[in-house]
């Protein structure tokens, strides 16, 4: 099911498979039709059908990476690339390592900086002189969060250091030992940085989000829900399975 609102584009598939597979061919195009793209790149748990997907894809020589630059929309802070926690480590194991895209062009916040403000300057300013980004994946928190851009007063602009809501820490809890063991504290791209993107697809799948994805679409644009400001954006792709899309089929239909 495909339909438009706000200049989004909404396509609703059947299963989170299916959802996968849609936006890792929206990826592979892109690539395709750019080899030398710029790709921003999200992490948690609703990204990982797309990069096994796009693994698979470039094993059977559908995809080619060896020019593609990557940014990272986030990281922990304080934290090791080593940790198996870190985005680092996550990006490594379920995409980098298993495809041709060169070390040089992997970038990801720095969660062990020392000078956070000139760590998201300097990344900013990478992503300015490589052109910008292409292609920017998102998902979103149950609180409407992207990348680790939380309910505020303000949209951030660039790329900062945020405190992590209880919410998120929570959510994110499941993928540590204990509670305890999440990091507060990140680095992500501000809305400014995401929303010079030229294309963004974001992804949902699961009941648990399907009110904060009729929040983003049909709310009011507010910091409250910070992935409502993509509402402004001229060209968002929304990929949700049918669970996530449960309050907006009528809506859009």
């Amino acid at each position: 099911m495909k339909n438009q609102i706000r200049g989004m584009r909404i396509i609703v598939t059947d299963t989170y498979k299916d959802m996968s597979k849609k936006a890792a061919t929206i990826v592979a195009s892109q690539v395709n039709l750019k080899p030398n793209s710029i790709l921003g790149l999200a992490t948690g748990g609703t990204p990982v059908g797309m990069y096994k997907e796009l693994v698979e894809m470039y094993n059977n020589d559908e995809v080619d990476f060896s020019e593609v630059k990557t940014f990272n929309l986030d990281e922990y802070y304080p934290i090791e690339r080593t940790n198996d926690q870190s985005y680092f480590y996550y990006m490594n194991d379920n995409l980098f390592k298993h495809v041709n895209v060169l070390e040089e062009n992997i970038n990801i916040p720095n969660g062990k900086a020392e000078d956070i403000e000139k760590e998201s300057y300097e990344y900013d300013k990478n992503i300015y002189n490589s052109g910008g980004i292409d292609l920017q994946v998102l998902g979103i928190g149950t609180n409407g969060h992207i990348g680790f851009n939380e309910p505020d007063i303000a949209f951030e602009s660039g790329t900062h250091k945020v405190k992590l809501d209880s919410e998120t820490i929570e959510a994110n809890a499941r993928f540590f030992e204990s509670i305890d063991d999440v990091p507060t504290e990140a680095i992500s791209m501000g809305m400014k940085t995401i929303m010079q993107s030229k294309k963004i697809v974001l992804l949902a799948n699961g009941e648990g989000k399907a009110k904060i994805i009729e929040k983003m679409l049909f709310g009011e644009i507010s910091p409250n829900v910070p992935a409502s400001i993509l509402q402004l954006h001229p060209h968002v792709i929304v990929i949700l399975d049918r669970e996530a899309a449960k309050y907006i089929e009528e809506k859009i239909n």
